[in-house]
């Protein structure tokens, strides 16, 4: 694929612009693993009142540092969105993809300053707690996939077409939207694990199975069972795009998305047993990131306006 040099500089910004994104998207998780996001008390964006915190604690600084390198992540979203704009022409997917991301990410600093006005932080069990995290987890998702997707379509790839792709487009509207709901159930329960951490693996399961227990543990059972089931699906989604679109590209994506979501589960089960430490979860969540960037790369693959198309025998779509 030839690509001019000037962008190929910008595409490889676009990946640290990302790879940069998603570090500070697992400091993060690590804020909210280890308690600290009350560090800077309900002040937004100032913390606990001052610019620069003075004697600081722990809890504190890990908060501030995740503040100061969410500013520097805002900025580099701009610099990318005034520089995909600039240097691609009018209609060129580059420059909404560019935009997108630059919007999701003021959205994330929006929805990330309401979960500390409001405290939905620290030890807070609230139910509302768990919608904020699901808004934050979607929101993350679209941020980081807007990202992905500027640096996928800056390399020279066609744009996506939705009208008209049938049973392909289906396929891959259905994965998506699964694919979300799988990272919502994962966010509800790692802020049950969070919440309330069991000394064992039995005790964990008791605590899912009690009737009595808080509806975050009772909803956190979802997540592992949604996981395997819709882990079957992605592979079979993935084939069969394969087949309807038998691009290089969508061959490529649909075996990355496979490996990485293999990995994925052996993480969650490994997650599972070790009982959610917190290097695991930032573990977890960087993989369910990199399989959402995956998905997301197959389908508009797939759906790519030069992706040749090619007939699917019944007998062969039941066979997936």
């Amino acid at each position: 694929m030839n690509v001019p040099a000037s962008s190929r500089r910008f595409q490889v910004f676009s990946y640290a612009v990302l790879a940069y994104t998603l570090a500070v998207v697992l400091w993060g998780a690590f804020v909210r693993a280890t308690g600290s996001g009350a560090g800077c008390g309900d002040h937004w964006p100032q913390c606990n009142g001052v610019v620069v915190p003075r004697a600081p604690t722990v809890a504190t600084l890990i908060e501030y540092t995740h503040r100061v390198t969410s500013g520097l992540a805002l900025v580099l979203a701009l610099v990318m969105c005034v520089w995909g704009l600039r240097a691609h022409a009018k209609g060129h997917p580059v420059r909404l993809a560019s935009v997108l991301s630059l919007v999701f990410m003021l959205t994330e600093a929006a929805v990330g300053a309401g979960i500390v006005l409001l405290k939905y932080v620290a030890d807070n069990p609230s139910i509302a707690r768990a919608y904020w995290m699901a808004i934050h987890l979607i929101n993350t998702f679209l941020l980081v996939g807007a990202q992905a997707l500027t640096a996928w379509w800056a390399g020279g790839r066609s744009r996506w077409v939705l009208r008209g792709q049938g049973l392909a487009g289906a396929l891959a509207g259905g994965a998506l939207a699964g694919l979300l709901l799988l990272g919502v159930t994962g966010a509800i329960a790692a802020l049950g694990d969070t919440l309330f951490p069991a000394t064992s693996f039995t005790e964990g399961l008791r605590q899912d199975m009690s009737e009595t227990a808080h509806i975050l543990l009772r909803l956190r059972v979802l997540h592992p069972l949604l996981a395997v089931g819709l882990g079957a699906l992605l592979v079979a989604v993935g084939n069969v795009l394969a087949r309807l679109r038998p691009s290089a590209d969508v061959r490529r994506s649909a075996t990355q998305l496979t490996v990485l979501y293999a990995v994925q589960l052996g993480a969650g089960l490994t997650n599972l047993v070790l009982l959610a430490p917190v290097w695991m979860q930032l573990v977890h969540l960087l993989l369910a990131d990199l399989v959402w960037i995956a998905l997301l790369r197959l389908c508009v693959a797939a759906l790519a306006e030069d992706a040749p198309r090619a007939a699917l025998r019944p007998d062969a779509l039941a066979a997936q």
